[in-house]
């Protein structure tokens, strides 16, 4: 570069607050590395950086040259990397001396590194507000644990229990700015050890592990979480449960998240797996979860590996009666009330009808009706748009042919939609009386009791498909399914992947 270069670039530089080096800048040669490190004033090429953006993932050699744009008041690093080795740690380190003011880190890779690799950098700041990293040492968590400014941790904890003295210092911590906390950890177990004497209070709370060590290690992380995290605070609680062998079966109780119940401010609850995760259903469990949970969001109990026991529509419909909130929901449900009568004309459950509810996951169910179950959605919860089904049993041999029915459901759901709006429509140009929301005359919802009252059914006549062999109508198929296939299940349907990706 010549003079004039370097002075058309010092009009430029110093006004930059954010820069992202991305993967194009890989194929730079040499050349213009060795040009930007020699500039005629002294370094950082650009001073007033704020925050700095590193995913150069495939050149290695290139990763030295980011000492090229860390001025000392750098506040947000984010680096993403294939590996990382002693000499980018050794770069990292010398970073975390020149940025002392660095509060907002993310560091991502793709294979595995040593546990020390972030501790040492992380140590030296202590401003940090929102932390993203791979495992790091007793010493690191020591210390992240002790800065009253964090707001956000995502970690990996070692794979290996803690030292008795690195228990004790935790126990009593209570990161009174924490609003998300994300453990990344091989073993449930660890986990529950690690929160055990901590008091917190996180609004989103995460939890992700390489396999379950019993049920009886997710029946006491839960009471931990109980005893370790404020009631009034938590928002969000998630369990993500991958790698586990394809052979091993876990069967989770519903009452198992009983303990949950304290968190009256919850908003989402999920639950995932990769492999046959099945959670028993239960009507009196979600009946009390509807109680507890009036501002719930979104409920997942692993909507793509489901047990064959479903809960009755009473209780589904006292779900939505308790959670006007709901948006998105995994419920298993026995359909064959539904399924087996004809559409009646009466109004099911006296009018009630559940606005805001958007996506089911129904599971695996076979259904013989299309039109029947659409009525029924359509009449009580007529905002729905995606209705998830069959995602997690694709290889069973009938899948396809209900797959089809329910994506039948899932249209005829949407067309209900249309014409209750065109019909609404025509009410006001006709100049009848509408109230605001386009329900004619008033209804009042009464309160589904548990098993004094009758299944409302909702059926009819329309498209019928006859099924082959003696099979149950309500009947649900547990997937069974590779990694692979489970991978392409969460990328294919799951919309929401915000509170994971990092990991």
């Amino acid at each position: 570069m010549t003079l004039d270069d370097w002075s058309i670039f010092c009009k430029y530089n110093r006004r930059i607050r954010s820069f992202r080096a991305c993967r194009i800048l890989a194929r730079a040669g040499t050349e213009i590395w060795r040009a930007l490190s020699c500039p005629p004033f002294p370094l950082p090429l650009l001073p007033n950086l704020i925050s700095l953006t590193w995913n150069i993932f495939a050149a290695a050699d290139v990763f030295p040259y980011i000492r090229l744009f860390v001025p000392p008041k750098l506040a947000r690093l984010d680096i993403e990397f294939n590996s990382f080795g002693p000499s980018e740690h050794s770069v990292l380190s010398v970073i975390s001396m020149l940025c002392p003011s660095i509060s907002h880190f993310k560091f991502s890779f793709s294979s595995f590194a040593d546990s020390e690799d972030t501790s040492t950098a992380l140590q030296r700041w202590s401003h940090l507000t929102s932390v993203t990293t791979a495992e790091v040492s007793e010493a690191a968590i020591l210390h992240l644990f002790k800065l009253p400014s964090l707001r956000v941790l995502k970690f990996h904890l070692p794979p290996t229990p803690m030292s008795v003295d690195t228990k004790k210092l935790l126990r009593g911590s209570t990161l009174c700015a924490l609003q998300e906390l994300f453990v990344v950890c091989s073993s449930l177990v660890l986990i529950d050890a690690f929160f055990e004497g901590l008091l917190i209070a996180p609004k989103s709370l995460y939890f992700q592990t390489g396999g379950v060590d019993s049920t009886w290690a997710l029946s006491d992380l839960i009471s931990r979480v109980t005893d370790t995290c404020a009631h009034n605070s938590l928002e969000q609680i998630g369990l993500l449960v991958k790698l586990q062998s394809a052979g091993h079966n876990t069967s989770i109780r519903l009452g198992m998240f009983k303990p949950l119940f304290a968190f009256h401010n919850l908003r989402k609850l999920d639950l995932r797996s990769s492999y046959n995760y099945a959670v028993r259903w239960d009507d009196s469990v979600l009946l009390q979860m509807a109680k507890a949970w009036p501002l719930l969001e979104e409920l997942h109990l692993n909507e793509h590996n489901h047990s064959s026991r479903g809960v009755t529509p009473n209780a589904f419909i006292a779900l939505l009666q308790g959670c006007p909130r709901l948006v998105s929901l995994t419920v298993i449900m026995n359909w064959s009330t539904i399924d087996g009568h004809e559409i009646s004309p009466d109004v099911p459950y006296k009018g009630f009808a559940h606005k805001a509810l958007s996506q089911v996951f129904v599971g695996s169910p076979r259904i013989r009706h299309p039109t029947r179950i659409a009525a029924f959605i359509s009449a009580v919860a007529p905002g729905v748009r995606a209705i998830v089904s069959w995602t997690g049993s694709r290889y069973h041999p009938q899948s396809g042919k209900y797959a089809t029915r329910w994506k039948t459901v899932q249209d005829l759901v949407k067309s209900f939609s249309v014409v209750r709006e065109q019909r609404w429509r025509m009410m006001l140009v006709a100049g009848e009386g509408v109230d605001d929301r386009g329900n004619e005359g008033s209804h009042t919802a009464h309160p589904v009791q548990e098993s004094e009252n009758r299944d409302s059914v909702v059926g009819g006549d329309g498209d019928v498909y006859e099924d082959s062999g003696n099979e149950s109508d309500s009947e649900y198929v547990s997937s069974d399914v590779s990694s692979d296939v489970y991978s392409d299940v969460y990328s294919d349907v799951y919309s929401d992947e915000s509170s994971w990706e990092e990991f």
